[in-house]
């Protein structure tokens, strides 16, 4: 049988190893906290083998930051598509994809959850603006830092009440706010930072 011939049936069984594993480790953190979470506990929930996990995966880290990291490779993506969809509609579906992972993200942004991963999230989204905003007052870091802050923590409070509003509420509120903290920044005086 050529090589060739075998490739799709190895990728069908990477992507179930995968969700098996992003599933198991969603279950567990649901249960104890992320930071007493082993591998081997993930590997077992997911009915996988240690070493299946780690031909997927260095740690349970690189899970959570796969999944989020694939969220924002699909949002960026967008924004920089020459035919961007409004930046209102992006946002929203990152909400989306938010909720469509909701114990997982409910489960590391709350208190028993990573603070790995809440620096990390923070920072990634802290860059996303960075990138996106043109703003001499911005150049220090600071408009992206409260930015990414403050959406981590409106993601942290719509998950922990159970998501009263929809993912484009969601967004909208949280773009107006950001909106409303860059236009502050770019009125400040040069030389105020």
């Amino acid at each position: 049988m050529p090589e060739d011939a075998t490739q799709p049936r190895e990728n069908l069984r990477v992507r179930r190893t995968r969700t098996l594993l992003r599933r198991a480790l969603v279950e567990l953190i649901e249960e104890q906290s992320f930071e007493r979470l082993t591998v081997g506990e993930i590997a077992e929930r997911a009915m996988v083998s240690r070493a299946a996990f780690y031909r997927n995966y260095r740690d349970k880290y690189h899970v959570v930051e796969e999944i989020f990291d694939d969220a924002m490779a699909v949002m960026l993506a967008a924004v920089d598509a020459p035919d961007a969809r409004p930046v209102l509609e992006l946002w929203t579906s990152f909400f989306e994809h938010i909720a469509r992972y909701d114990r997982l993200y409910a489960a590391l942004l709350s208190r028993s959850g990573s603070q790995w991963f809440t620096v990390r999230m923070r920072a990634s989204l802290g860059d996303m603006v960075a990138e996106h905003l043109d703003s001499p007052a911005t150049a220090d870091g600071l408009v992206p830092t409260l930015v990414g802050a403050m959406f981590v923590q409106a993601i942290t409070w719509w998950l922990e009440n159970d998501q009263p509003v929809s993912a484009e509420q969601m967004a909208t509120r949280t773009g107006h706010l950001a909106g409303s903290l860059i236009a502050a920044a770019s009125r400040w005086p040069p030389g105020s930072r």
